[in-house]
């Protein structure tokens, strides 16, 4: 069963309440929370012969632009609404998330709207504190934005990072159904190809980088895959023994909503909201963020 609750509209610039999704509601996957206190996170004895996959389809018309993103942790998406200058409505959907805390995310996505459209994706970073928000909708809402600032019709990305073997692995992207990027990473760094070798494969600056060295269509799909080399890390941990996000507090340091002051104490884990799409890439996004799978 999934929830939804009722968000006032969130047309105009600093509009009062939440934002609203097609049929007038946000909506996010209830599963069960896990009672506070356990043990922190242990290593899945079978990590090592699976595959992280991650697909993200965006699709644009009509001054409006819908966003998706499904991986083994997540499954969420963006409208947006634009005038041909700037975002006028914005609205989230969590539809299957790991800890309870994360719709609240959903609300602070109304900060972006008035944000005049940008070509670069990071632009949604700089009208926002990305720390009140959830990393994975401002990725997917800022790639939203500079889809409508293109005036592209579609663009969709594939990512399949197989499970490291003593620090080592792959990480393959396609865009729109072509090959793209294939990093070698071993550990903390990319060591092929150039000019990639030498930077983070998970972490801060990378980003910077990006939009600094490469043509901006090259930077966005590096930047997205870089972001899932870091996300595909959470595989190795049995994430349904862990009680609550405070297990990880450590080693996040506040970087999103979720993992603040004040919010991290209370994010609990939400039991079996895990996929495995090792075997089924097919199923990615075969299902509406907040309903059943589509036929």
């Amino acid at each position: 069963m999934w929830l939804a609750s009722e968000k006032g509209d969130a047309a105009g610039a600093g509009a009062a309440g939440g934002a609203r999704w097609p049929g007038g509601a946000t909506r996010s996957y209830p599963g069960r929370v896990h009672a506070r206190g356990g043990a922190g996170p242990k290593q899945r004895t079978d990590y090592g012969r699976g595959i992280f996959r991650r697909r993200i389809e965006l699709r644009g018309g009509d001054r409006r632009v819908e966003a998706d993103l499904e991986d083994d942790f997540h499954r969420f998406g963006v409208r947006l609404e634009h005038d041909g200058r700037q975002v006028v409505r914005i609205a989230g959907a969590a539809g299957r998330h790991p800890w309870s805390t994360c719709p609240g995310a959903l609300a602070p996505l109304e900060r972006l709207v008035g944000m005049p459209l940008a070509a670069a994706a990071s632009a949604v970073r700089r009208r926002t504190d990305p720390r009140a928000q959830c990393t994975h909708l401002l990725d997917l809402a800022g790639l939203a934005v500079a889809h409508a600032a293109a005036g592209r019709e579609r663009r969709g990305y594939e990512i399949e990072i197989p499970d490291r073997v003593e620090g080592r692995s792959h990480a393959r992207l396609r865009r729109d159904g072509e090959a793209l990027l294939d990093f070698e990473i071993d550990r903390g760094a990319i060591v092929s190809p150039a000019p990639f070798a030498g930077q983070p494969s998970f972490g801060a600056g990378f980003g910077r980088w990006a939009e600094a060295t490469l043509a901006p269509d090259l930077a966005e799909a590096a930047i997205v895959l870089q972001r899932a080399c870091g996300i595909s890390m959470g595989r190795q941990w049995d994430m349904d023994q862990v009680p609550g996000a405070w297990a990880f507090g450590a080693m996040t340091g506040g970087a999103c909503h979720t993992f603040g002051a004040g919010v991290v104490e209370g994010a609990h884990r939400v039991v079996g909201s895990m996929r495995d799409f090792t075997d089924a890439p097919e199923r990615l996004l075969a299902g509406e963020p907040g309903g059943e799978e589509r036929a």
